[in-house]
């Protein structure tokens, strides 16, 4: 067992921050293609 092994930084879930990290980049995506649409509206084709 190396020293890193000992001393961990963070004891957290990895899943618990995956699901955020995926919420959030999920979000972001979200938020970009609920605009895109507004404007597409907007512009009236």
């Amino acid at each position: 067992m190396n020293l890193f092994e000992k001393n961990v930084q963070s004891k957290n879930n990895d899943v618990h921050d995956s699901g955020m990290a995926f919420m959030f980049a999920f979000g972001g995506f979200a938020t970009i293609y609920i605009i895109a649409q507004i404007f597409d509206l907007v512009a009236g084709k």
